[in-house]
């Protein structure tokens, strides 16, 4: 329920969890090497009907150091009512699996991570009980990897590197790193990097350069998936899927949905839109105070 590039800017670790510890090795924010990673549950769900759910959760199985939940938020743009969803979501996972929480937030502009990036307390000013203090990749500190060696190496990074990089004027340097490195591994990878390379690039000018280096250098790569899942009607359910979702929380929360409100939510096409329209369903007071920010 979310746009393809927020999807790949968090899949990224599900499909390769060390990335995690080599893009912060260069932060000095050294994390122990993991002797075992396990996916974990995303729904964090509680038994009343409220539901919550991040991007993904990755259970870190350390030889020395215990273990610790990695939980993954991709940020698109900034948003009020994030910080108090994070740290519910950082509260709940020590409270429920009793383990160091770790939240890690992607993001693919500058002015977002930075804002990520600030302490989030709760509690009054003068006492705060919780201050949430992500770690945060965005483009200011995840490396711009141009070299097809240094790609090779680590395709991984190399990917992220060039998700978190699209808007850049070294993108299409990445990219084309990125697409001679994917030729050095077996073809089911090259395969899977490659469209969560598409996938994070959605909506950005760096799109048209991929696809022009995939269908040049990269001739093992299956088109036909990926039309398949730009079609129309695969849009058009996740639409549909988005739009109940907003209305069932909203209903969860006793909240009144007049007609008018009802048929801009159920018409509305725009998967990103209505990935905003969802999380915002969780704290409005009142159904018109979901497009807030679409009527000035």
């Amino acid at each position: 329920m979310a746009s393809s590039s927020h999807e790949a800017m968090h899949r990224i670790f599900q499909k390769e969890p060390g990335v995690f510890g080599r893009a912060f090795r260069a932060l000095d924010l050294p994390f122990p090497e993991p002797t075992a990673v396990s996916i974990m549950p995303t729904d964090l769900t509680e038994t009343t009907p409220l539901e919550r759910r991040v991007d993904t959760l990755l259970r870190f199985d350390t030889e020395n150091e215990g273990s610790f939940l990695l939980a993954v938020e991709a940020q698109g743009r900034r948003d009020r009512a994030k910080p108090a969803s994070w740290a519910y979501y950082t509260s709940y996972l020590h409270a429920k699996y009793q383990l160091p929480t770790v939240l890690l937030v992607t993001c693919q502009d500058k002015s977002t991570a930075v804002w990520a990036a600030a302490p989030y307390s709760v509690g009054p000013a003068h006492w705060p009980m919780l201050t949430l203090r992500p770690l945060v990749l965005g483009p200011h500190n995840v490396p711009v990897i141009t070299d097809v060696r240094a790609a090779a190496q680590d395709i991984p990074l190399a990917t992220l590197s060039a998700i978190t990089h699209s808007k850049d004027a070294n993108a299409d340097a990445i990219l084309k790193a990125l697409a001679a490195a994917l030729k050095t591994i077996d073809r089911e990878n090259a395969e899977i990097f490659s469209e969560l390379t598409e996938q994070g690039l959605a909506n950005s000018p760096a799109l048209k350069t991929w696809r022009e280096l995939v269908t040049v250098e990269l001739s093992f790569f299956r088109s036909e998936t990926s039309q398949r899942l730009r079609a129309e009607g695969h849009t058009e359910g996740r639409a549909e899927e988005r739009a109940e979702s907003v209305l069932r929380t909203l209903k969860h929360r006793g909240i009144e949905v007049p007609e008018a409100v009802r048929k801009r939510i159920v018409d509305c096409a725009d998967l990103e839109t209505l990935a905003a329209w969802v999380d915002l369903s969780y704290t409005v007071k009142s159904a018109e105070e979901l497009f807030a920010d679409y009527d000035d």
